[in-house]
C-alpha cells in the first residue's frame, strides 16, 4: 500500500473524538492506513477498502 508517495499522507481524527487519544485514517489511492494518533511514527494498519467499510459497519453495531 502506498505511503503517498509525492503526495504527503493526510491524516484525519475521528470527530467524536474528544481527548485527542483515538485512531488516525488516510486515504492513499490503494487503500485505508490506521494508525494510533499517540504514535504518530508507530506501525499503521492498511485495509483494502472493502475491509475499512465492513470494520466500520461492525463498529457501528458493537460499540461499548
Amino acid at each position: 500500500m502506498s505511503e503517498g508517495g509525492e503526495h504527503p499522507l493526510v491524516w484525519v481524527k475521528s470527530s467524536f473524538t474528544e481527548t485527542g487519544n483515538c485512531v488516525e485514517v488516510a486515504t492513499p489511492v490503494d487503500g485505508i492506513l490506521v494508525r494510533d494518533s499517540k504514535r504518530p511514527h508507530g506501525p499503521r494498519v492498511g485495509l483494502a477498502p472493502a475491509a475499512w467499510y465492513q470494520l466500520v459497519d461492525w463498529a457501528k453495531t458493537h460499540q461499548v
